[in-house]
């Protein structure tokens, strides 16, 4: 299962002719690369599954929300998906975007609340020894050049110090892993298991995530 050259092409037409006229007229194209790639998302989410608790794949709509967008294109020119993990205990998930020049796959954490990015903040705090060995190993530095990417804040956070050991972590707002890939890898023979085995190697941290975030900061469980 790969993905055709067709989907990259079609998506570079959707950038240059972002409108309603042109994309009623190619309609039954893009319906047809549509279900092409639905297929595509699926096979990831099947091989993931053989590892992982895949609760549910949600394939993202072509259609652009612009309402209170100062863009006001109609149209995504990519195709996306996410796969969220099963149940309270497996926290992360993972995303993968097709773009022309554009594409990447990341997993992690975008918008922790309030409540988990103060406990995931205190646990860096209290020793940031686990996460950096988890950040170095062999297969995280292959697929995401070992680092967390995600906005952050010019300083430490109330309640933090600014000399702490682990301030680059503590001033993060989000806690995302990021690989992206070019045209030609999205069209190889091997990109789907490229990206099962760089979503295989967020696991150990999707592991370590999970544990801080369903315990409190004396290690007890705070899920039923």
């Amino acid at each position: 299962m790969k993905v055709d050259k067709e989907v990259l092409e079609f998506l570079k037409k959707i950038k240059k002719n972002n409108n309603r006229e042109w994309f009623k007229e190619h309609k039954p194209q893009f319906d047809a690369l549509k279900s092409e790639v639905e297929i595509f998302y699926q096979s990831i989410k099947d091989g993931l599954s053989e590892e992982d608790e895949i609760e549910k794949l949600k394939v993202y709509r072509i259609y652009r929300d612009i309402r209170f967008s100062k863009d006001k294109t109609p149209y995504k020119s990519h195709f996306a998906g996410s796969f969220s993990r099963s149940g309270k205990s497996l926290r992360g998930g993972y995303y993968l975007r097709i773009s022309p020049g554009e594409s990447f796959l990341a997993g992690g954490f975008w918008g922790p609340n309030k409540e988990d990015l103060f406990r995931i903040r205190k646990e860096f705090e209290i020793s940031d020894v686990e996460i950096r060995e988890i950040l170095a190993a062999p297969d995280f530095k292959k697929y995401f050049n070992g680092r967390l990417e995600g906005n952050e804040l010019k300083t430490a956070p109330k309640g933090f110090q600014k000399d702490d050991p682990a301030i680059d972590l503590i001033r993060k707002k989000a806690f995302i892993a990021i690989r992206k890939f070019t045209d030609q890898e999205v069209l190889a023979l091997e990109f789907k298991d490229e990206v099962i085995r760089s979503f295989r190697a967020l696991r150990p941290y999707f592991d370590y995530m999970s544990e801080v975030l369903t315990t409190d900061l004396n290690g007890v469980s705070i899920i039923d």
